[in-house]
């Protein structure tokens, strides 16, 4: 099987690569910076969705899955260009893909399509996005769905959740704790802490997309998500003591952010049924 991943240098891209290196399968990591380090036997195609050129399907070597994470824009959730530059431009990069011959489509969508809504996070609650960005990826969902009617591919769409693990932005708030802690400060500017948020290891995450995504050919949406919900102050908390330090909390600098609810976490049992039927 030959497998293409864009969007490959990125935080869920180097650990979905190196899930795949795990499986017997030819893998096309495409993306508009080259790895610094790319995976032993993966071959890079240099490749930028906004300007693709002819033939992206050929130039990713006909692959069997298309592994699509390439997205623009983060983390400015609420910019309108998610929706104004961003969708039209996932659009017609997909779009060329399906008409060239592409077979199946794994996408990573994201937990904020569910919106504001409160608790459990199931796949069959209808989308209630209050973001641009939550708002873009679901009009692409929902154009893929469309298109797939006539039976013509596959596909998986994946909602991550709260991705923790190497790689993931300075801005985050653990890069942010660990920082602080580096730099010897006395207290750590932080929000109340008591939002309920599901927090997923991003190896997990890529590991779950991999077997997913190559061993099911049209999964539909699914959660990719651990099923438990963890406060930030737990979060917070657990990870001081794993470094051994210690450090203020200066709960209550930040608010509330406006577009998340105060408790969701995943239902994780379709995830887990396909893992197990992989």
């Amino acid at each position: 099987m030959r497998v293409a991943v864009t969007g490959a240098s990125g935080f869920v891209g180097r650990h979905l690569l190196a899930a795949l290196s795990r499986h017997p399968v030819d893998v096309v990591a495409a993306g508009r910076q080259p790895l610094r380090d790319p995976a032993h036997g993966v071959e890079w195609v240099e490749l930028d969705i906004s300007q693709p050129g002819k033939s992206p399907f050929v130039q990713l070597g006909r692959p069997d899955v298309l592994f699509h994470l390439a997205w623009d824009g983060l983390p400015h959730y609420g910019a309108d260009r998610h929706v104004e530059v961003e969708l039209p431009r996932q659009l017609a990069f997909l779009d060329t893909c399906l008409d060239e011959g592409l077979g199946r489509l794994a996408v990573t969508g994201t937990c904020l399509e569910y919106g504001l809504r409160e608790g459990m996070q199931c796949e069959d609650h209808a989308p209630e996005p209050t973001t641009r960005y939550a708002e873009a990826k679901d009009q692409l969902r929902r154009h893929l769905l469309a298109r797939q009617e006539d039976g013509s591919f596959g596909l998986g769409w994946f909602r991550l959740f709260y991705l923790l693990g190497p790689g993931q932005s300075p801005g985050s708030l653990i890069p942010q704790l660990e920082q602080a802690l580096r730099a010897g400060q006395e207290a750590f500017d932080m929000s109340p802490g008591d939002q309920v948020r599901d927090f997923t290891p991003v190896d997990f995450a890529a590991e779950a997309l991999a077997r997913i995504g190559l061993f099911h050919a049209n999964p539909g949406t699914v959660n990719i998500c651990t099923g438990l919900g963890t406060t930030v102050l737990n979060l917070v908390e657990r990870r001081i003591a794993e470094l051994g330090a210690g450090i203020r909390l200066n709960r209550g600098a930040y608010s509330y952010p406006a577009h998340e609810p105060r408790r969701a976490w995943g239902d994780a049992r379709r995830m887990k049924h396909l893992l197990e039927t992989a």
